[in-house]
This record gives structure tokens, sequence and C-alpha cells, in this order.
């Protein structure tokens, strides 16, 4: 069997973070935060590939979560979800966040398992990409060295 993804949701409001548990816990590797602080705490523990955030939480936003996220965690996928039809918030998360994608809440359930997997997918490409290029780097340090090796024969 496949591994599962590794998914963090981050939300202030606990009837979300126990619905999106109860929704996706067959589906996914699911971890639940309920603020900024403590959805670190967990990223500081275990490998996360896709994050899921809301956008207005208090302490921090959802882009402000997401800002710290790049800077640690660069290689996670990240997912803006707002029930507020705030763009400035949705430009903040592409420009700052660097999100994946943005949804609107409610969320649908067969939109964010999609977006969710597409994500996923997005992570995965990114991880080969990082593993040819640095097989590429080791190949030219190689060749490098031979080509010296000649040079100084």
């Amino acid at each position: 069997m496949a591994e599962k993804i590794h998914i963090l949701y981050v939300d202030d409001e606990e009837n979300n973070l126990i619905s999106f548990k109860a929704t996706f816990r067959t589906k996914f590797e699911t971890s639940i935060a309920i603020s900024g602080d403590e959805a670190l705490k967990i990223l500081a523990e275990k490998p996360i590939q896709v994050i899921i955030t809301d956008q207005r939480m208090p302490g921090m936003t959802g882009v402000q979560f997401l800002e710290k996220v790049i800077e640690m965690y660069p290689d996670c996928m990240r997912i803006l979800l707002t029930g507020y039809a705030d763009m400035t918030a949705v430009i903040d998360a592409v420009n700052k966040g660097k999100i994946f994608h943005y949804l609107t809440k409610p969320w649908n359930e067969e939109e964010l398992d999609s977006t969710i997997k597409n994500a996923y997918a997005k992570y995965l490409e990114n991880e080969e990409l990082k593993k040819m290029n640095k097989e590429l780097n080791t190949s030219n340090d190689q060749l490098e060295f031979l080509l010296r090796q000649r040079l100084l024969s």
C-alpha cells in the first residue's frame, strides 16, 4: 500500500478541526492544530507534505503562519482556506505565503480532496526535481575532477 499523504490542517475553530479529521482521517495521515504556534510545534516533530490553513485566526493569520513555514519548511505545499472574500489576504498568500491553492469556506469535500492530491503530486514532482539536481551536481563535480586529473597528467 502506498504511503499516506501527511497533512496538517490549521484552524482556530475546533468544530472545523474535528470535521476535517473525521472526513479525511482514513484517506490521509492527518494532524490538526488550533493555532499557527501549535502548528509550528507539529511541523518540528513530524514530516508534513501538505498544509491547509485558515486565514482569519487570532494571534497569527494564515498568511503570517505560511510566511514562517516557508522559512523553516519550504518543501511543504501550502493551501489557504478562508470563509471571507478577502482579496488582500489572497494576494498576500500568493505573494508572501507562496500558496499552491486557495479555497473558500465552507470547504467542499471533493474539491478539497482533489486539491490535496494535486498538491501532493506537485510535492512529489518537486522532490524528484531536487533529487535529479543533486545527482546532476554530483556528476558535474566528478566530471570536473576527471578533467582536472587529465589536465595535470
